[in-house]
């Protein structure tokens, strides 16, 4: 699932390698729903990479995921303000910094628009991997294995269930995207189907 090495791609470099990107997570974030989110949306976006045809350059989609809120758990009020220095004190290339900080779009003034496919990518479903998640732990399966998008959808309908993921983001997201509401469900879900194994092994080494 995850690559060892310093990720160099055709349009952007990361200037960290997966390792050193999990340790400086650690570094501010110890709630373990932080961390199994942040490693979800890390495959996530690594299986989005692949379906977008952007396969060469999974490990950088990876590591946006990975670190897209490396600095909510301590700085919450300045999420998404706070995370370029935190990164750029770690040597992280300014196209990473760029990608994941464009995930707090219209949240914060210093997060510029979301351009790239992958950002978009990740500002549509960050929210959305949550609400998700919320929705699979409450089945008998407690599993994304066998979530439906009209289960979902249902969910997304009820402002009070999970009310802490923002549908309007998700609604905007699948609009930067072009796509409808249901097509972005339903490949969240096959990108989550995708690395549920993974996380929840890497889960339960934290807890």
């Amino acid at each position: 699932m995850f690559l060892p090495n310093i990720v160099k791609l055709s349009y952007m470099e990361a200037n960290i390698n997966r390792e050193d990107a999990w340790k400086l997570l650690l570094k501010y974030n110890k709630d373990h729903f932080h961390l199994r989110h942040a490693l979800t949306v890390e495959g996530v976006m690594k299986w989005y990479a692949v379906d977008q045809g952007f396969g060469g350059d999974a490990g950088f989609w990876g590591l946006a995921g990975l670190l897209h809120d490396i600095d909510f758990e301590q700085f919450p009020g300045v999420h998404c303000v706070k995370a370029p220095e935190l990164l750029r004190e770690a040597g992280v290339s300014g196209d990473l910094i760029k990608a994941i900080c464009s995930h707090g779009y219209g949240l914060t003034s210093a997060a510029a628009k979301p351009e790239h496919q992958m950002e978009k990518i990740l500002f549509a479903s960050d929210e959305l991997t949550g609400l998700i998640w919320a929705a699979a732990i409450i089945r008998p399966s407690k599993s994304v294995m066998d979530m439906e998008v009209k289960s979902v959808k249902k969910k997304f309908k009820t402002p009070a269930f999970a009310a802490g993921c923002s549908r309007d983001v998700i609604e905007k997201g699948a609009a930067l995207l072009g796509w409808e509401l249901d097509t972005l469900i339903e490949k969240t879900i096959l990108a989550m189907r995708s690395c549920e194994v993974d996380v929840n092994t890497a889960a339960s080494a934290f807890g």
